[in-house]
Formats: C-alpha cells, sequence, structure tokens
C-alpha cells in the first residue's frame, strides 16, 4: 500500500453542543483521517491496526463506531479493543442504532475510532451528520481516526457524477480535510480492488454483477484513484505555499523555494512566426502531463506593435484559449525578469522557448535569455523548440 501524509492545523467547531454535556477540554483533539478511491482499499483495516499498535503502546483506544459490513477480516481487527456501544433512535416505529456520541464524551478516551465519516445520521439524532459528531469529539480534547473515501468529498461531487453516473448523496465539506492533522491514502491499484471485489471480499456475492456493472467499473476506479491521489498532492502543495510564505515573511531576503507537487507549463511567445507552433507544442506538453497551461507575451512598453503584429498576437491568444489555456500579456522592459516573475507567481514547473534567432555578437552583448533564466529558475526545467 502507498501512504500520503498531509499536516495542517486542525480547527474546533463545538456548534451545537449544551454545555453540561461534558467538560471541555483546553486542547482540540486531533485528527487523522484515513481515505480511498472506493470500499474495499483496506481503510477501516488500516485504522484498526494502528489503533491496536497505539494499545500496545499504552495508549486508551476506544470504537466508537466501525461498520464491518459482514467482512470477516475487519471484524476480527476489531478483537481486543475496548467497543462504545451504539445508542437506540426510535423513528417511524422502528428502532435503529446510531452511534453514541454522548458515551464517547463521558468515556473520555485518549483516542476513539470512527467509521464513514460521511454517514447520514438517523432522524431525531442530535446531529444530521457523522462529521458533526467528529467535531464535537475534538472540540472535547479527544483524538480521532476516521474513514472516508474521495467521492464523498463536496467539491469533487460533480466530477465523480461524472465519472461514475452515480449522484452521491451523503458528503462532507472540504474544510475537514483541509483542517484535519493527518490525511493518509490508502491506495491499491484498481486490478487489486476487482479481484478482492470477485473474491467476495467487498460485498456479498450476490451484490458482486450489480457492482461490477455500476460503480467499480474499471474506468471508474482509475479514474478515482487518480482523483484521490491529486487531492490529497494537492493539499501537501497548498501546506507547502503556507510555510513557505511564513518563513518567507519572517525572513528579510528570503529565497526559499516552495515545492511544487503538479506539473505547470509556461509558453514565452514573441511576434515571431512561429509562436503558433510552440503553443501547439507546449498543449502536447500539457496534456501528456495533465497539467495546466500558461502562454505568455511580454511586450516593450517602448515599442508600438504593427497591425500585423497584433493580429498573430491575437490568434496566439485564441489558440491559447482553445487550448483551455491562460493567456498572459504584460508590458515590461525586462522579458527576463518578466518571465521569472510569471514563474514564480504562478508556481510554474516547466518552460518552453523558442529557439534564439539573435546573432552570436547580440548574444555575446547582451547575454542569453536561457542562460540568465536557468540561474534565475533553478528548479524548472526550460525546453528550447526548434524553429525550423
Amino acid at each position: 500500500m502507498t501512504f500520503v501524509t498531509v499536516d495542517t492545523p486542525v480547527m474546533c467547531n463545538t456548534s451545537g453542543l449544551p454545555n453540561n454535556t461534558y467538560i471541555r477540554s483546553t486542547r482540540c483533539g486531533k485528527h487523522k483521517i484515513f481515505i480511498g478511491m472506493a470500499p474495499g482499499v483496506g481503510k477501516t483495516c488500516k485504522m484498526l491496526d494502528e489503533a491496536h499498535r497505539l494499545k500496545r503502546d499504552g495508549i486508551d483506544v476506544v470504537v466508537g463506531c466501525l461498520e464491518t459490513h459482514d467482512r470477516q477480516d475487519t471484524f476480527l481487527k476489531v478483537l481486543g479493543l475496548e467497543v462504545i456501544p451504539s445508542t437506540a433512535i426510535a423513528h417511524d416505529g422502528l428502532t435503529l442504532t446510531e452511534m453514541d456520541t454522548d458515551a464517547i464524551l463521558e468515556r473520555q478516551p485518549q483516542l476513539v475510532l470512527i467509521d464513514e465519516l460521511a454517514h447520514t445520521n438517523v432522524f431525531g439524532s442530535r446531529r444530521e451528520q457523522r462529521y458533526q459528531d467528529v467535531e464535537a469529539i475534538l472540540a472535547a480534547g479527544i483524538d480521532v481516526y476516521s474513514t472516508v473515501n474521495i467521492q464523498h468529498l463536496e467539491s469533487l461531487n460533480h466530477q465523480v457524477t461524472n465519472i461514475t453516473g452515480l449522484v452521491v448523496l451523503e458528503r462532507i465539506p472540504n474544510r475537514i480535510l483541509e483542517v484535519a492533522d493527518e490525511v493518509v491514502v490508502v491506495d491499491v491499484t484498481p486490478m487489486t480492488l476487482e479481484k478482492r471485489l470477485q473474491d467476495g471480499k467487498i460485498y456479498p456475492l450476490e451484490k458482486i454483477e450489480q457492482k461490477v456493472q455500476s460503480f467499480f467499473q474499471h474506468r471508474n476506479l482509475v479514474a478515482l484513484r487518480e482523483l484521490v491521489l491529486r487531492e490529497v498532492a494537492d493539499k501537501i502543495e497548498e501546506r507547502g505555499i503556507r510555510e513557505a510564505t511564513q518563513l518567507n515573511c519572517k525572513r528579510e531576503n528570503s529565497t526559499l523555494q516552495i515545492c511544487c507537487v503538479h506539473e505547470r507549463i509556461l509558453v514565452c511567445i514573441s511576434t515571431d512566426p512561429n509562436s503558433l507552433r510552440l503553443i501547439r507544442r507546449g498543449a502536447r506538453f500539457a496534456d501528456y502531463m495533465n497539467a495546466p497551461l500558461h502562454v505568455l507575451f511580454v511586450n516593450n512598453p517602448d515599442r508600438f506593435l504593427t497591425q500585423q503584429e497584433a493580429y498573430y498576437i491575437e490568434n496566439c491568444k485564441q489558440l491559447c484559449l482553445k487550448f483551455k489555456g491562460k493567456f498572459l500579456q504584460v508590458a515590461a522592459h525586462n522579458t527576463v525578469e518578466q518571465i521569472v516573475k510569471v514563474a514564480k507567481s504562478y508556481r510554474i514547473t516547466q518552460i518552453l522557448l523558442g529557439q534564439s534567432r539573435c546573432s552570436y555578437w547580440q548574444t555575446l552583448l547582451r547575454g542569453s535569455v536561457v542562460n540568465q533564466l536557468v540561474r534565475s529558475l533553478t528548479s524548472i526545467d526550460i525546453h528550447i523548440i526548434s524553429i525550423k
């Protein structure tokens, strides 16, 4: 299994809690989320394995809510851990059960395990969704381990529907993931997950065919896996940017580099007739790398474009937009400085330039643009594209 971890500060939320339910802790609990691309990747088992290890280390661990889904392997991993009994809730003549949040708060363990973070509570429960119960527990100073699948993240709901054709009704706000102390991706290949499904390790045998024809189609699993890995990678990058920004504010003239997880392409064009070809090459780069495309034209404010040049630059802009790129046109006397500024501002990782038409003497007198960029942008790859 592959694990990716993100550390960010935790934010407390005590809304909806009566003051007499428990004694508030002076600190918020820490939240660790195990996230995966689909049911069956092993999130709950991984969470239980860590719980047993912590219990051996002397940590007071309890199970607040666990959904085994009749999976024998999962059930066996619960043995040896204290389980907080569910609470009964009457609804429409039926008696249903939910996690007993009040019992957890009264018990005050160091760590509680809570499965299926996006679950919607039974009507009549104090809180509408389970993630709200988790916020209450965290506010009481109790650490929480929880599990969730990527399709339950609010901001990705539309993408998941486009991928799978299914509408996911149970969702959690993005902030839950953003403020978690740790986010661990529990990852397996689509082929491994498909075999687990066929072996009856995820759903009962009578439901397998239905799942294969819907959510568990191979193309769906491939897309969902990429989605979860990219989402967590985004969090890693955002955290790096925040830390770098904070350090830059504290250190005068700091040159701290920001780590970029995703590729970002910048094509630098001019009025040269080969700029359209350069944009097409950059668009292919962006497509291969699944990266955003940026196209930059730096215009010297002391020089007015001819009608033909202005028309050509407009064609470049339209071609960039056709490839769903971002077109940037700026006025500056120093082209190199402007490229460096844009590259840092947009966290560019790859720059494409056309081969220079300058003569040997011009390059010798004014210096090579490429050499200046290489000295200024040590962590960015620079590609020189032939103009022939």
